[in-house]
């Protein structure tokens, strides 16, 4: 009896929990939240919990504990489908996380490994290389 009710209130704080993001507009969360808040719930109805197999065949309770399992089941699969949709797709296979790009990463050189002509081998002058960023400056009054 204590068990049950440990479970219920357990399951009500996380539904209130997740009601709460919810509001907040943070569904994905929220839903699986609401995943974890029910799995307690579930265990109860269905009777795991006081390891009533006797009453499991006839006893709606149970089964409708079975469905609300099912929900819970449902909710975490939903959610990380739409986390990989959000992520691009790429599922990477053994839960590595994808490597993350710079946005602003140069494209690579074709011609790595080998040495430049001689003609591209002239440092330019200091002079030269501080003229584009005098300009930069200017340009924005400074």
């Amino acid at each position: 009896m204590l068990a049950e009710t440990v479970c219920s209130a357990v399951a009500a704080a996380g539904l209130g929990i997740a009601a709460i993001t919810a509001w907040r507009r943070r569904f994905l969360t929220a839903a699986r939240i609401a995943a974890y808040a029910l799995v307690p719930l579930g265990l109860v109805m269905t009777g795991a919990i006081d390891w009533l197999f006797e009453a499991l065949t006839f006893n709606l309770t149970v089964w409708a504990g079975f469905g609300v399992l099912g929900l819970s089941w449902l909710l975490f699969m939903s959610t990380r489908a739409i986390e990989r949709r959000r992520a691009g797709g790429k599922a990477v296979a053994g839960g590595e996380a994808p490597q993350a790009v710079a946005p602003a990463a140069p494209a690579p050189s074709l011609g790595a490994g080998r040495p430049a002509p001689a003609a591209k081998q002239q440092a330019k002058p200091a002079d030269e290389d501080f003229s584009d960023i005098e300009a930069i400056l200017k340009k924005h009054g400074i």
